[in-house]
C-alpha cells in the first residue's frame, strides 16, 4: 500500500508536463499566426484587478462574482481579485491608455492563466488557460462575424473538424427590457419547478435563468418564450447581416434562441463553438463570446461598441489529447555528438555548447557519463556521424578530436576553429 504524498496539487489545479507541452506549443502558434494575418495586436493585462473592474461588467448576480471569483482584500484595505477572464481587463487598459485615441478599431488579443473557484470536473479547472481576441471601436456586424470567422480559424488550424457554432441575439438597452419582462411572466408560473438559484435569479435576472445547465430548469425553458421574436429594428438589422456574413463565409452554424452567455454585459451577438462527437454528443464549448457595446462606458470610457471572444486553451488541449490530435514536431535532429572526459573538459565545453547554440547548430551531449565508451555507444544509437572527442589533453592544449563514426577516422581542430569547422561539414 503506496502511502498518500504530502503534497499535490490543489484542487482544480493541474500541471502541464514536458510530453504535453508539443500541444500548447501548437495552439500558442495558432492563435499567433492567426491573429497576426487579421491585424490583431498583442496586449497582456495583469493577474489581479481591482474586484469591481470584473463585478461591474459580469453583474453582482452572476455566476462569476456570486460563486467563482477569488477575491480578497489587501493590508491596505482594497477589495480586488484574480482575473476570472481577460475582457474587462482588456477594456480597462483600453480606457486607461487612451486608445480611444487610435485609429479605431483597435484590435487587440491575448493568451494566459485565469480563475475560477468552479467545481473543479473533467475540462473545468481552477486555474485554466484562455486566448482572449477584442475589437474595440466598431459596431459593424462584419466585426462580429471577423471574431466568429478567426475562432473558427483557429480550431480548424489544430485539427477539428466537426465544429458547430451556436448563435443567438440577445438584444440591447431599447428591447431587452421588455422582453425580461416576458420571461419573468413565464418563470414565475413555473417558480416550484425551477432550482433554487433559478428561483432566486427570478428576482435578480431572469435572463441567467436560460443559462442554467440543471436538468429541471432545463425542462422549463424547452417552452420559454425567445428574446429573437422581441428584438428591436436596430437589434434584428444587426444580427440579419451578422448571420448574412456567416453565410458569406459558408460557417456551419445553427439558431440557439436560449443561449444567453453568463455575463451581463453581453448585448445583441452571442455565440459558441463546439467540437461534436462521432455520436454527435458535443464536447463543452471550446470558444464563446459576443459583443458587449456597453462595458467601455460602465468602466468609465466612452461609449465604444464592442465584441470579443475566449478561447479554451486547457479544454482545446485536454479534447486534442483525447483525440490524439498531436502536433508533427519539426526538431532539427542533431548531427554532432560532443563527448566530455573529466572535470576540465566538462566545464570548458559549456562556453563551446554556447558558440553552437548562438551559430544554430544542434549538438547531442551527455554530461551525466564519463565513459568514453558509453558515450560513443550513445552517438553510434542516435545515428550522429560526427563526434567531438573533448578530454583532459584537448582541454589543456586547446584542441579537440573529431571522429568520423562512418569511417572510423580521427583529426584534431584548434577549439577557436571547431564551431567554423563543424558547420561546413554539416552543410556538405
Amino acid at each position: 500500500m503506496t502511502s498518500k504524498l504530502k503534497y499535490q496539487t490543489l484542487s482544480g489545479m493541474h500541471d502541464i508536463l514536458p510530453e504535453d507541452q508539443v500541444y500548447l506549443k501548437k495552439i500558442k502558434k495558432s492563435v499567433e499566426s492567426t491573429t497576426n494575418y487579421y491585424s490583431f495586436q498583442r496586449i497582456d493585462v495583469p493577474v489581479i484587478e481591482y474586484m469591481d473592474v470584473f463585478s461591474k461588467g459580469a453583474g453582482l448576480s452572476s455566476d462569476i462574482v456570486e460563486k467563482e471569483m477569488y477575491s480578497f482584500k489587501t493590508k491596505g484595505g482594497d477589495l480586488i481579485a484574480l482575473r476570472p477572464e481577460f475582457t474587462p481587463g482588456i477594456v480597462r487598459s483600453y480606457i486607461e491608455h487612451g486608445m480611444y485615441n487610435l485609429p479605431q478599431p483597435v484590435k487587440l488579443w491575448t493568451m494566459g492563466p485565469c480563475f475560477r473557484h468552479d467545481r473543479p470536473q473533467k475540462g473545468r479547472y481552477r486555474q485554466f488557460l484562455q486566448a482572449s481576441l477584442e475589437v474595440l471601436g466598431d459596431k459593424s456586424a462584419s466585426i462580429d462575424g471577423q471574431i466568429i470567422q478567426v475562432s473558427y480559424d483557429i480550431l480548424k488550424d489544430l485539427g477539428f473538424k466537426n465544429l458547430s457554432i451556436q448563435i443567438n441575439s440577445i438584444g440591447d438597452s431599447e428591447c431587452r427590457p421588455y422582453f425580461k419582462k416576458v420571461i419573468t411572466g413565464y418563470f414565475k408560473s413555473r417558480k416550484s419547478s425551477l432550482c433554487s438559484d433559478c428561483q432566486r435569479r427570478l428576482k435578480e435576472n431572469p435572463l441567467r435563468i436560460l443559462d442554467c445547465k440543471e436538468e429541471k430548469c432545463q425542462r422549463v425553458k424547452a417552452g420559454a418564450p425567445q428574446i429573437i421574436d422581441h428584438l428591436c429594428e436596430n437589434c434584428h438589422k444587426h444580427f440579419k447581416e451578422v448571420l448574412e456574413f456567416l453565410d458569406e463565409l459558408e460557417l456551419p452554424y445553427s439558431l440557439n434562441p436560449y443561449l444567453v452567455r453568463g455575463l451581463d454585459y453581453y448585448t445583441k451577438t452571442v455565440f459558441e463553438i463546439y467540437e461534436k462527437s462521432e455520436s454527435g454528443t458535443a464536447y463543452g464549448a471550446l470558444a464563446s463570446g459576443g459583443r458587449y457595446d456597453g462595458l467601455v462606458k460602465l468602466l468609465g470610457g466612452r461609449d465604444t461598441p464592442s465584441c470579443g471572444v475566449g478561447i479554451g486553451i486547457s479544454r482545446i488541449m485536454e479534447l486534442m489529447m483525447e483525440k490524439e490530435l498531436k502536433p508533427k514536431t519539426k526538431q532539427e535532429e542533431p548531427e554532432i555528438f560532443l563527448a566530455q572526459l573529466g572535470q576540465l573538459a566538462k566545464r570548458k565545453s559549456l562556453k563551446l555548447f554556447d558558440e553552437f547554440r548562438e551559430a544554430k547548430i544542434p549538438v547531442a551531449e551527455s554530461f551525466s557519463k564519463d565513459s568514453l565508451r558509453s558515450q560513443l555507444k550513445m552517438a553510434d544509437k542516435m545515428e550522429i556521424r560526427w563526434v567531438l572527442i573533448f578530454g583532459q589533453k584537448e582541454a589543456l592544449e586547446e584542441f579537440i578530436t573529431l571522429r568520423d563514426m562512418k569511417s572510423g577516422v580521427q583529426k584534431e581542430i584548434k577549439l577557436d576553429k571547431v564551431v567554423s569547422e563543424m558547420k561546413s561539414k554539416i552543410k556538405k
